[in-house]
């Protein structure tokens, strides 16, 4: 078992910036990959970022290359999304999720190689 706690969503003005923490518990953390999800209203929840276990590879969706970083404290247990330059149609749920089937390579992308899932911050962005 894998719990997973976001913090650190609000509202913010377009142009802003926040940092997402995702800390998780109950499994040795280093030997995940994790994800950041967001789903707006009335929209599927859709992919964000991921990183690797190690932290050497990450993805992310085209809609936030460049205004969005993820990153990771193993020491720590805490998985971070840093979000710049945010704008109205970033304003969603943010999840964070564990994918604790997959050893190596990319971190994947697609909701259901995510096992574990937290219960979401909200983030909203005013124009």
């Amino acid at each position: 078992q894998v719990q997973l706690v976001e913090s650190g969503g609000g509202l913010v003005q377009a142009g802003g910036s926040l940092r997402l923490s995702c800390t998780a518990s109950g499994r040795i953390f280093s030997s995940m990959s994790m994800g950041w999800f967001r789903q707006a209203p009335g929209k599927e929840r859709e992919f964000v970022a991921a990183i690797s276990w190690s932290g050497g590879r990450t993805n992310s969706a085209i809609s936030v290359k460049g205004r969005f970083t993820i990153s990771r404290d193993n020491a720590k247990n805490i998985v971070y999304l840093q979000m710049n330059s945010l704008k109205s149609e970033d304003t969603a749920v943010y999840f964070c999720a564990a994918d604790t089937r997959v050893v190596g390579g990319a971190p994947r992308t697609g909701r259901d190689d995510y096992d574990y899932w937290g219960q979401g911050t909200q983030v909203t962005v005013s124009s």
